[in-house]
């Protein structure tokens, strides 16, 4: 596979991918719904501001965000996604006000005749755009300004300690006062009225609504539109045909003889150098994070049947759900991402023999610095949530609100300079490989750019202020999401994994370079702008639609030949007798091609669509491929780093298969079941009513708190303990690797030791 080519190709697909995307990011801009200077009835009576739409921004924020609901289908589960609440229930409350004056009685007690008469005259109303772009006022009828009275009172109510809504709050998980600054609970209520009068108002001359007739509402007339049904099946057309093409591909492609593994481990004598061995603490930090990751994620799937409770005991005021979930969230991404960087810091020196000055110090430096932000950020979001901070104190030390993003600009700022300290750590170590002769150069540049990405594309974080429109937020927050999280660190984890492989002789250096790259390029073409897929009923134009679900196919493309991979893998496992000291990093990277082609394939597809995310956006499907993705993918690839350098860390006396073994199957078995038993089935039951009677049904009470859906939580309890049971074997391997480092080595004599550095 001539390598030159291959650079030349990814070069060209990062240059017109970026490209198109900054195009993207432009159209975004200019066509986000506007914020209106004020919004007035007709007597020219101010009912809110911008800066009242803006300030509920902040205060929304501050509460948790998109962990307690969703805005425009991005966030929580278990409240509803408060445009959709907030638009069911004007048009319902206009409704009323119709039938009360006309007929004397509720809208629901009318025939199907004049149901259908007021269902009309709402459409108007609803879709007809008043937004005046010279004035920047939104002019609503005297009407609809009553329905928007009656509907704000219900917020303001909601998030105080009102008796009246004390159950409702319960269903939602939204604890008791959980804003207690009235000011702040009616500028929440003035934003979720602009996200719906965005949801259901029709672009200037257009025919659909600024995000696309989203949500599913048939009362206000938002139902699919043309464009979004015409992508999707554009989208699995070119689906078909991509996996037809790479598949032709692959056949035609000459395979190489099977390489011959060397006689003996060749990273038996690596004696672990002095910053090597201080990674050790990252791992079992990595472990630490997780446990706490894996109970939180328990309590949170808990609040979804006692909203205020756990088990009768009232927690929600000391710990909400919205705090659960932020940690739960962000704690997945923190351990995942320092098991890789921490490979990063082990792997550079291994590779380039060369040990910098000064190398051990920054590493431990590193090391204080990361758990500091996670501790720290993980306070500020409690008392964000808690309105502890005003607004502005808030959004720099507190809660940002934004899915993955949660933590406060001050943590996330420091979290930046972490990352500048470690790619520096990382390229003073591995620069005398990257400078000298070696057949893996190819690989190793690839692992340096990605190393280099990792670094300065989370900066994409810092691309919104405290007064961001939220679809601007929504195009660079994904950025962090898909391109930082699931984008240049996989390409980062893919070079590790190919130059661990070619170290221990289980694979050709041309064969992993040629690989990498093609991968590389597979990916990125196809990745970077499935970016969009995010974006479809963001408040974005059309073409995000067109884009997105087009890339977003070609995303899934690869994962066609996922099992050839897992295959290879299994089989590195089976080279040689000596190998089987690997077997379990190996097995947990087939675990990664399996949750991969299902996960990231199939549950990633499910939702992909236009016209399927259009129903189901937001609800436990995305869920299902989260979980499936998030873990399945990057946790099993964060593990299978872990054990690899733990290998080199540890002493080989002291290494326990059996309870590595345990480890795996608990660990995929309960993820299994969670999905299976309780996620998956969660998703279809919401999908159908999301379906049959519109989006805001979904998401409530009546489907949420049903009798089927609260069985299905239940049912998750038995993979949550498998899956638990899972995370401590790990962390018992763990502890016995660490126990046993002061203890005198007894050589076995069935296996050579494993030469550890002097201490």
């Amino acid at each position: 596979m001539n390598t030159r080519r291959l650079w030349f190709v990814l070069a060209l697909v990062m240059a017109v991918s970026f490209t198109v995307l900054g195009l993207m990011g432009r159209e975004i801009h200019r066509q986000a719904p506007p914020i209106p200077a004020s919004v007035v009835d007709p007597s020219g009576a101010v009912l809110m501001t911008r800066q009242d739409i803006q300030t509920g921004q902040l205060a929304w924020q501050s509460m948790g965000g998109q962990q307690s609901g969703s805005i425009w289908g991005h966030g929580g589960y278990v409240a509803p996604d408060w445009s959709a609440d907030q638009l069911h229930r004007e048009a319902m409350a206009l409704l009323d006000i119709w039938a009360q004056r006309e007929h004397g009685k509720a809208y629901a007690a009318l025939g199907a005749e004049p149901k259908a008469a007021l269902q009309a005259r709402l459409k108007a109303e609803m879709r007809t755009n008043t937004y005046n772009p010279e004035t920047g006022v939104i002019t609503v009828s005297k009407d609809r300004a009553l329905a928007l009275g009656q509907v704000k009172a219900h917020y303001v109510s909601l998030y105080s300690d009102t008796p009246e809504l004390e159950a409702l709050r319960e269903q939602y998980a939204v604890k008791n006062g959980a804003v207690p600054d009235l000011s702040r609970r009616v500028a929440i209520a003035n934003y979720y009225w602009w996200t719906a009068w965005a949801a259901a108002t029709n672009r200037p001359d257009d025919t659909v609504s600024y995000t696309s007739n989203w949500p599913h509402e048939p009362l206000v007339g938002n139902t699919p539109s043309s464009a979004n049904v015409v992508w999707s099946v554009a989208s699995i057309l070119l689906l078909i045909f991509g996996v037809g093409a790479l598949v032709f591909w692959h056949a035609r492609t000459k395979t190489e003889d099977h390489l011959k593994p060397p006689v003996k481990d060749p990273l038996l004598d690596l004696k672990p150098t002095p910053s090597m061995r201080a990674t050790g603490k990252y791992f079992l930090t990595v472990i630490g994070l997780f446990l706490l990751q894996v109970g939180l994620g328990a309590l949170t799937a808990h609040y979804a049947v006692e909203g205020h409770d756990f088990y009768g005991v009232q927690i929600s005021d000391v710990i909400p759900y919205a705090v659960t979930r932020t940690w739960h969230t962000q704690l997945a991404v923190f351990w995942i991402a320092t098991a890789w960087l921490a490979t990063g810091l082990y792997v550079a020196p291994m590779i380039s023999g060369h040990e910098p000055k000064f190398q051990k110090l920054g590493v431990n430096v590193l090391w204080g610095a990361l758990v500091f932000v996670v501790l720290g950020s993980m306070a500020g979001e409690w008392l964000g949530v808690q309105q502890v901070f005003d607004l502005d104190t808030n959004f720099w030390f507190g809660h940002q609100g934004w899915e993955y993003i949660d933590l406060g600009r001050f943590w996330q700022s420091l979290l930046f300079v972490g990352l500048m300290l470690w790619l520096v750590l990382v390229t003073r170590a591995l620069a005398p490989a990257l400078k000298g002769q070696s057949d893996s150069k190819p690989t190793l540049w690839i692992l340096f750019l990605s190393t280099v990405a990792i670094g300065l594309f989370y900066a994409a974080g810092f691309m919104w202020g405290k007064h961001s429109h939220i679809s601007m937020v929504e195009y660079w927050r994904w950025w962090v999401v898909h391109l930082w999280v699931e984008g240049f660190f996989e390409v980062f984890a893919t070079a590790v994994i190919s130059l661990l492989l070619v170290k221990l002789g289980l694979v050709r250096p041309q064969s992993a370079n040629g690989a990498v790259i093609f991968g590389t390029i597979v990916f990125m073409f196809g990745g970077v702008l499935g970016t969009a897929h995010h974006w479809y009923f963001a408040g974005t134009p059309v073409s995000v639609i067109a884009i997105g679900s087009v890339f977003s196919a070609l995303e899934v493309v690869p994962l066609a030949l996922i099992g050839a991979e897992a295959f290879e893998n299994w089989r590195h496992s089976k080279a040689a007798p000596w190998v089987s000291a690997y077997k379990w990093p190996i097995l947990f990277f087939v675990a990664v091609a399996f949750w991969n082609l299902l996960g990231a394939g199939v549950f990633g597809f499910m939702i992909n669509p236009p016209i399927s995310l259009y129903y189901i956006q937001g609800l436990n499907t995305t869920a299902t491929h989260a979980h499936a993705a998030l873990f399945g993918v990057y946790g099993m690839l964060g593990i299978g780093l872990l054990l690899f350098c733990f290998r080199g860390l540890a002493r080989r006396e002291a290494w326990s298969d059996r309870l590595l073994g345990w480890t795996f199957w608990l660990l995929n078995g309960g993820l299994a079941m969670m999905l299976f038993m309780s996620l998956l089935p969660m998703g279809v039951v919401q999908a159908f009513a999301s379906i049959e009677h519109g989006y805001w049904y979904a998401r409530s009470p009546e489907t949420i708190h049903s009798a089927l859906m609260e069985t299905l939580v239940w049912l998750r309890v038995p993979g949550d303990i498998v899956f638990s049971a899972g995370a401590f074997t790990l962390a018992l391997f763990a502890a016995r690797l660490f126990l046993s480092r002061g203890k005198r080595q007894l050589a076995q004599p069935e296996e050579v030791p494993l030469p550890i550095a002097a201490e």
